[in-house]
């Protein structure tokens, strides 16, 4: 099943989906349509494993999962995470931007 179609489905029994967790096979196995913004703080460098806040936005279908870790949790934290499902670009686009700027 594709994400866009169990949100779907979730939206029609009335259960709120903007901060819907995925199950884990469901977010293995869907990949995004398109990824349209992605944004990470890392002064450390690409060889880094750690930890470093950013912001994503992906397409699902008609849905927009923006998602991170707040800037203000600080370098190799792994709190203050977020997540917004949204079938509005901009307010995806926008949440995702103000969580990393």
């Amino acid at each position: 099943m594709k994400i866009s179609d169990w949100l779907d489905e979730k939206v029609e029994e009335n259960v709120d989906v903007s901060q819907i967790e995925l199950p884990t096979d469901l977010s293995f196995d869907d990949a995004p349509d398109e990824t349209i913004f992605f944004k990470e703080i890392n002064p450390c460098g690409i060889f880094c494993t750690e930890n470093h806040p950013f912001a994503t936005v992906e397409r699902f279908g008609h849905w927009y999962y923006s998602r991170g870790q707040d800037k203000e949790a600080g370098i190799h934290s792994s709190n203050m995470n977020w997540r917004l499902f949204t079938k509005d670009k901009n307010l995806a686009l926008k949440t995702a931007k103000e969580h990393i700027e």
